[in-house]
């Protein structure tokens, strides 16, 4: 027996975790700056972790039911939508699933962006849907317009957006978005995907529910929260469809020690406020001081132009930090570097400046 075709879904390769490099390069852990997969060098939100505590302290036996609709109705309040408008899920990745579950039919397309998020490919054709693709352009340093989507638009199901973007961090504006929003057949979802949203000065999309209803904004608690190891995110959806959620979603997925986490993150503003400072302190560092042209960036990480990525990643790994080869993304001239502590960032700068200072150019 043999499972079906799966030969045109390439397989989404994660950043290798910290101990496993370790291991391979016979250090410790400890010695190792990781800048690979844009987690939060600040940790869990503090109220998160004590919240995690609290729930193994009382019990992990009971269906996370009463923990998901309060965290439901509290994310409901805080963006001022219903709460049948929030589709709470493990991840962003999961809404993602979610959404293709409740638009797509077989042969339906999809269109999304390259480079990109490969799961909007994958989660497309586990739900027996086509892709075709946009392209960002680095000679525009992967600017999102409106246009640009609108030119390789054919009436897809179904379009991903990503503001900020993964890899590069450039982001859409908001009178983009509604443009984009317009343009669109009415059959047409438009998902914008805000998974480093707290890090970005533009307005979140979800503030156009009210006015478009081929909309759906993502979410998640991974980025700026610091709760990537717990799987929690969620999609906001017009009310005039959000009662597929019932239908579409897995039981139970968004487990107990997850949405607790959740909620009393959500109350913790300190914390959030840290992250995104110390990002964007990140940011402008690496685009002053690294030797290697740089992409503007919104989120918590900066696109570098080293060349030779692979070259570059690997040296800086033996070296003790850890950066993204975006080869896998189809840019092998380029590192994602996520933003780390003060001191992470600056070691990372000046190893990168040394290793870049003896690389031939390519």
């Amino acid at each position: 027996m043999q499972p079906r075709d799966l030969s045109a879904t390439s397989p989404y390769v994660p950043g290798r975790g910290i101990e496993e490099v370790a291991r391979d390069l016979g250090r410790d852990p400890s010695e190792l700056i990781k800048l690979s997969s844009n987690e939060n060098p600040h940790g869990s939100s503090p109220k998160a972790v004590e919240a995690v505590h609290q729930q193994a302290d009382d019990g992990l036996h009971v269906y996370p039911k009463a923990s998901q609709t309060d965290l439901t109705e509290k994310l409901a309040a805080k963006w001022g939508v219903d709460s049948e408008q929030i589709w709470v899920s493990p991840g962003a990745d999961g809404a993602i699933d979610y959404l293709s579950r409740a638009m797509l039919t077989p042969g339906d397309t999809v269109l999304a962006p390259t480079p990109g998020f490969s799961y909007y490919s994958m989660s497309t054709r586990h739900h027996h849907g086509e892709v075709s693709e946009y392209t960002l352009s680095k000679a525009d340093d992967f600017a999102q317009t409106a246009d640009l989507v609108c030119e390789a638009y054919d009436g897809e199901r179904l379009i991903h957006v990503t503001s900020p973007h993964n890899p590069t961090g450039s982001e859409w504006t908001r009178e983009e978005i509604t443009t984009l929003l317009a343009a669109v057949d009415s059959e047409t979802l438009v998902v914008v995907d805000e998974a480093y949203g707290e890090y970005s000065e533009e307005p979140s999309s979800i503030e156009l529910l009210d006015r478009f209803d081929n909309l759906a904004v993502l979410r998640t608690f991974s980025k700026a929260y610091g709760l990537a190891g717990l799987r929690i995110g969620y999609a906001a959806v017009p009310s005039s469809w959000a009662d597929a959620y019932a239908r579409v979603n897995t039981p139970f997925a968004a487990n107990e020690v997850a949405c607790r986490a959740a909620l009393a993150a959500l109350d913790d503003d300190d914390h959030v406020e840290q992250s995104v400072e110390s990002a964007r302190w990140a940011r402008e560092y690496m685009h002053r001081e690294l030797n290697a042209p740089t992409v503007d960036s919104a989120a918590n990480f900066v696109l570098a132009d080293v060349g030779d990525a692979s070259q570059v990643a690997a040296a800086s790994q033996r070296a003790g930090v850890i950066i993204r080869d975006c080869t896998s993304f189809g840019l092998p001239g380029c590192v994602r570097i996520s933003c780390g502590t003060r001191e992470q960032t600056q070691t990372a700068v000046e190893t990168l400046n040394e290793i870049l200072a003896e690389v031939t150019p390519t």
